[in-house]
């Protein structure tokens, strides 16, 4: 069997001196798509961050991609987040420059220097999230759904095994949020596998998955059984 793109086992999340997750264990695997879900404050975000470097995962086994996360050093962090796609809530668009000068900046940050590879790659993320048409758009003359299309466009530049996407509808009305959903699942099927942290349950039984809920009692349990057999959602 194909070894795990992601692999916790027994894994501690510390904030600060505050231990936020106990005894992680997780998978992700090629084509798969994991919801993170648990009410504000049970380590969510705290957990993706410790898989792309910005937080230490202590105690257990952390693997991401091949590196070892609790041992890794912080000059091999950019190597780790080369191969990772981020997809943040509020967006982090350069909002001084065109949607395609925003792409182009990171390729041109991540090594990329010939102009023709350069601009192809930009059409190729554009097309693949449904904005093929608007790379010449400044972000403040997009709307939310549109500005979310390019932050996923970005954090597919580099062809990552794996999308980590936290809250990626949060800032975003009920409509547009599903259409998110749906393009991170055509995303899944075709290209990286996704960990998706979310508030909102209704996604989860329109676009099923397998499904962690983080607990308050700083525990993590697969709850996947509970959303994909049609139980009530009352979260």
């Amino acid at each position: 069997m194909e070894e795990a793109l992601i692999s916790y086992k027994g894994v501690e999340v510390c904030q600060q001196e505050l231990c936020v997750l106990r005894e992680v264990d997780l998978e992700l695997r090629r084509g798969e798509f994991v919801y993170l879900i648990g009410k504000v404050g049970t380590g969510k975000t705290s957990l993706l961050k410790t898989m792309y470097g910005e937080l230490d995962a202590t105690a257990g086994e952390a693997r991401v991609l091949g590196y070892d996360v609790r041992a890794i050093k912080r000059k091999h962090i950019p190597q780790l987040r080369r191969k990772l796609g981020i997809v943040f809530q509020d967006f982090q668009l350069l909002t001084d420059r065109t949607v395609r000068s925003n792409l182009e900046f990171v390729l041109r940050a991540t090594g990329w220097k010939n102009k023709l590879e350069i601009a192809e790659r930009i059409e190729t993320v554009l097309k693949l999230v449904g904005m093929g048409n608007k790379g010449y758009k400044m972000p403040n003359e997009l709307s939310g759904g549109e500005q979310q299309r390019v932050v996923i466009a970005r954090a597919m530049l580099n062809s990552p095994d794996v999308l980590l996407a936290d809250e990626p509808t949060g800032n975003l009305d009920q409509e547009t949020g599903k259409a998110i959903v749906g393009l991170l699942h055509d995303i899944c099927r075709t290209g990286a596998s996704v960990i998706m942290t979310t508030h909102n349950l209704h996604l989860l039984r329109e676009f099923p998955g397998r499904v962690y809920r983080c607990n308050e009692d700083h525990s993590i349990a697969d709850v996947s059984e509970e959303y994909n057999n049609n139980h009530s959602i009352d979260n």
